[in-house]
């Protein structure tokens, strides 16, 4: 029988996003590709098989396996894999396609050669068993005409299709296709390989079989049947994430392997905004302008750097001044003369403080703060109110109730691996709460009260007054955290605004606009008390940080910036309000001027938060329920925020009105509980 023009082709790159190297991965000292090499080549309708690679330098250990086992190779695009195949079907004239990718490593030839019969035998376009997947992820198959790839012009291609090659293929009303299926679904099955994990339960499948490299399908799924406990594990991811997921995402996944809990930071966790959908990292930005590393552009309506950027991204008075100083070393043996003069203008700024010390970043400057404090103080027990950072201080007022910190920002904080003998050290107290704090100060031998100055509520009845009042009484020491309300207010902290001077103040995020420097205050009796205790560290000498911070405090008071940015956030405001309103709904808005936000008086607030991050992402904005509001955030961009705005109201007004569910809207999990305990 004479074979027809049809040809494997595989796409395969040593680079994948998720697991690098995951095709030269040994099994029993077998590559996977090998093992998919051999398990294709034994069928018997197929012309040839080329492997479709990158010409990436790692890729010429593909090379090899492809001379070992005179398996043709085609090298083309690392971004655009359906150009991969179209130069690849030109080259060796291939009329009829069969797709599949090289981490399908157990793909069967019984299988493949079913779909080929039945492709011929309908004289289709396109066949495959993914369209309705009954099959088994990792048995995905793909047939098509290569003249469906020729005619495309470039400019119409979307960038799905580019990574994913067929999926407009799927157009019934414009091709002939026809999806292969299974009479039993074993679509939730996984023998795939994109995770370590993936890796993993290949293995341990593979030995069962006495890693038998060519078991049939057949077998394998007649042990599923039988062993339906050893395949949790692979039901438990979703199916062909590749084609949902931004390289972002994909590269959150990466992250998970090998950095526990995927990021540094707790706010920049996409999983926390929109899970599956957030694009995760970055690429450059520019005011608030982000490109994500599919160079797709974002505005940034949201958390501006978590709010280290008030004057935008990448101001370029600040960066020129960084880029000037940038070659002459960052760190030397000796110290640099920034931190003097960056001191000395904290001081001029702040006629109450005399003296300063730096850090890199909010956590530590609290916790030197507190060092400082209990330094200097008689007794070392700590009334709080707001969120103070990640040290063990902080989190061991959890000790005693782990529901304790649950409304001073972040919810349910995990005491795990703080020590138990910090309990009853740290005390919470509510915001506007004087009876409350006042009693805690009799009871619990406070000897530093510790607070944000103002975040969501505003001083009521002389609170901080009242407060400076009880810590002059009872010898306390009062720290003023403006890590986040810093220069957002006004030029130097909120307590300015309030005429009430704390012992210790606490400046960071928007002090380098981006760069890493963070201030501590205080008086010089309080703050030498430093020389008594041990408080070092190397990189809070570097240059950088205090050049920049010195550049910003410059072009902060050049145009009043934080007078721009309390009148953006008062207007956001203004309009949240008349958006919700023009649609029904109810939300409490809240927030100092320049960081404000809102609640839906609902308890389905987190699910519309997430529903609100999802169709904003649609539209290229970053945006939540939060907006750290910067110079750079204009009267256009926000127009077409509103508008965007107004329609996911109206659809959530349906939700509310149980004429909808969130759940049909939201296209993934909704995000997880997150800052504000919302």
């Amino acid at each position: 029988m004479v074979k027809k023009n049809i040809s494997v082709i595989v796409q395969a790159r040593y680079n994948s996003t998720r697991l690098p190297g995951k095709i030269l991965k040994k099994i029993n000292n077998v590559t996977l590709l090998e093992i998919l090499i051999k398990r294709i080549l034994k069928s018997k309708k197929i012309n040839s098989l080329i492997i479709a690679c990158t010409k990436n330098k790692h890729d010429d250990e593909i090379l090899k396996i492809c001379k070992k086992y005179s398996v043709k190779i085609f090298r083309g695009s690392d971004k655009d894999v359906r150009s991969r195949y179209l130069e690849a079907s030109k080259k060796y004239k291939v009329h009829n396609i069969i797709r599949i990718t090289s981490d399908c490593p157990l793909i069967d030839h019984r299988l493949m050669d079913a779909l080929i019969d039945k492709f011929f035998l309908g004289n289709y376009q396109y066949l495959s068993n993914t369209i309705k997947p009954t099959y088994p992820d990792g048995m995905d198959i793909e047939i098509f005409k290569s003249e469906l790839i020729n005619p495309l012009k470039s400019s119409k291609i979307s960038n799905l299709d580019k990574e994913h090659v067929t999926p407009s293929f799927h157009n019934k009303k414009k091709y002939k296709i026809y999806n292969f299926e299974s009479k039993k679904d074993y679509s939730k099955l996984r023998l795939t390989v994109d995770t370590k994990e993936d890796f993993y339960f290949l293995d341990d499948l593979l030995k069962k079989f006495n890693y038998n490299y060519m078991i049939s399908l057949k077998k394998i799924l007649n042990f599923s049947d039988k062993n339906k406990n050893f395949f949790i594990k692979s039901k438990m991811k979703k199916r062909n994430l590749g084609t949902k997921l931004n390289l972002g995402q994909k590269y959150w996944i990466r992250a998970n392997n090998i950095i526990p809990g995927g990021t540094m930071l707790f706010s920049k966790n996409p999983d926390l905004h929109l899970p599956n959908l957030w694009p995760a990292y970055f690429s450059k930005a520019n005011g608030i302008n982000i490109w994500d590393l599919e160079n797709k552009k974002y505005k940034d309506i949201f958390l501006m750097g978590v709010g280290t950027n008030t004057l935008g991204y990448s101001y370029q008075p600040i960066e020129n001044k960084i880029k000037k100083n940038l070659y002459k070393s960052n760190m030397s043996s000796l110290n640099s003369i920034e931190e003097i003069l960056l001191a000395e203008k904290l001081v001029d700024m702040h006629k109450w403080a005399e003296k300063v010390r730096f850090t890199r970043s909010g956590g530590e400057a609290n916790a030197v703060a507190i060092r400082i404090a209990r330094a200097y103080s008689t007794k070392s027990n700590i009334a709080i109110c707001g969120y103070h950072g990640w040290h063990d201080w902080y989190l061991s007022t959890n000790l005693s109730n782990k529901k304790n910190l649950n409304n001073h920002l972040i919810k349910n904080l995990s005491i795990k691996g703080v020590p138990r003998n910090l309990k009853n050290t740290v005390f919470p107290f509510e915001y506007n709460n004087y009876s409350q704090l006042k009693k805690l100060v009799e009871d619990k031998n406070i000897g530093i009260i510790k607070m944000e100055v103002e975040r969501n509520y505003v001083p009521k009845n002389n609170f901080l007054k009242k407060i400076r009042e009880l810590c002059n009484k009872k010898n306390i020491i009062l720290i003023f955290d403006e890590c986040t309300s810093g220069f957002r207010g006004c030029f130097g902290g909120l307590h300015l605004n309030y005429n009430v001077n704390p012992d210790i103040l606490i400046l960071g995020k928007a002090l380098g606009n981006g760069y890493a420097i963070n201030a501590v205050l205080g008086k010089k009796d309080i703050m030498n008390a430093s020389n008594k205790t041990f408080i070092s560290s190397t990189f809070w000498t570097e240059r950088i940080g205090p050049i920049a911070a010195l550049e910003t405090l410059k072009q902060m008071e050049k145009i009043k910036s934080w007078k721009l940015i309390t009148n953006i956030g008062k207007k956001i405001k203004k309009n949240w309000l008349k958006i919700s309103e023009n649609n029904g709904l109810k939300i409490n808005v809240q927030g100092i001027d320049a960081l404000p936000n809102f609640i839906f008086n609902s308890n389905r607030h987190n699910a519309y938060k997430s529903y609100i991050s999802q169709e904003m992402v649609r539209k290229k904005i970053l945006a939540s329920n939060t907006v750290y509001t910067c110079i750079s955030h204009g009267d256009n961009d926000l127009r077409n925020y509103y508008d965007i705005l107004d329609n996911i109201f109206k659809n959530i007004k349906r939700c509310e009105d149980e004429k909808e569910k969130i759940s049909n809207l939201l296209e993934t999990d909704e995000g997880l509980i997150g800052i504000r305990g919302k």
